[in-house]
């Protein structure tokens, strides 16, 4: 009964196959095809370096594991997932009425490519014992900017979608990890946009000001809040134009393009993070044109 066998065999192998393809297509799932229980999903999904946004019923109040996320007046709030976020997450949802609802969130894995840079001076790859106080104090600074939310009544400006903050070849994409000068270092965490010298910097999106400063590693460098915990660096500049606590609207100029600090030639490296875990700018930037979220 040689025939029988062989088809029992092969539809084994079969269902063997569907089931793996399954597993595959289930742990690949983008949120969107999920349910957020207590909120309305309306653009990105789990993946490391995007977003989600979403939206509960007025008076909700919402936390991701033990943090609090803040809500604007239409109950819409953001949630990032870094270049190595946790497996598991908990997003909770408390309605009015004190009933918590809660779904679990994993973000999706990526693939990063691995980019080599040469020609660096070794002072920016090992940098020298006198400048490790400056570098330090450049560190204090950010991540206190990082911590100002308030964007001056142009919070959420940017659900109408980012504008790109210069024109360019993009040289650098998020998450690489960098061999500088044959020393393998952190990932990155921008994309950099190559652009001539001068070429001006806008603001590809309403916010507030947090912090203009000329910093050893990245330059001059702009940051902006844009509500909803998000905010946006803007690395290397040549120039500025912007001084912290200012309010600025989509497509204000903030500087020029340059090659300050650690940098090879003039461009603009671009970053969002939200709540200090970094993001994709370019995904996130696809993510909230793809929702036609209305501000």
């Amino acid at each position: 009964m040689l025939f029988p066998s062989l088809f029992a065999a092969i539809g084994s192998r079969f269902a063997q196959f569907i089931l793996a393809m399954l597993i595959c297509l289930a742990s690949t799932l983008p949120v969107s095809a999920l349910q957020l229980n207590g909120a309305n999903l309306l653009a990105g999904e789990a993946v490391e370096g995007g977003v989600i946004i979403a939206a509960v019923p007025a008076g909700a109040q919402v936390t991701l594991d033990d943090m609090s996320v803040a809500t604007d007046a239409d109950g819409r709030f953001m949630i990032g997932f870094h270049r190595d976020s946790p497996d598991i997450m908990i997003l909770r949802v408390t309605g009015a009425d004190g009933v918590t609802q809660q779904t679990t969130l994993g973000a999706r894995q990526r693939l990063y490519d691995i980019q080599r840079i040469d020609g660096l001076k070794s002072a920016y790859v090992s940098p020298p014992d006198d400048v490790l106080a400056r570098i330090a104090a450049d560190a204090d600074d950010v991540k206190r900017a990082r911590t100002r939310h308030d964007a001056g009544g142009q919070a959420g400006d940017f659900l109408r979608g980012f504008d790109m903050p210069v024109t360019g070849r993009i040289t650098g994409i998020y998450g690489s990890q960098r061999i500088l000068n044959g020393a393998p270092r952190a990932p990155h965490y921008g994309i950099d946009i190559a652009a001539a010298k001068g070429t001006p910097v806008l603001a590809p999106a309403g916010g507030r000001i947090t912090l203009v400063k000329d910093l050893y590693f990245s330059g001059w460098t702009v940051l902006i809040t844009h509500g909803f915990g998000l905010n946006a660096a803007f690395l290397h500049m040549d120039s500025v134009s912007v001084a912290s606590g200012d309010v600025v609207r989509r497509g204000t100029q903030i500087g020029t393009v340059g090659s300050t600090g650690r940098s090879t030639g003039p461009h603009l490296d671009w970053r969002l993070d939200w709540q200090g875990r970094r993001l994709d700018a370019a995904l996130v930037r696809q993510q909230i044109a793809a929702s036609r979220i209305s501000d």
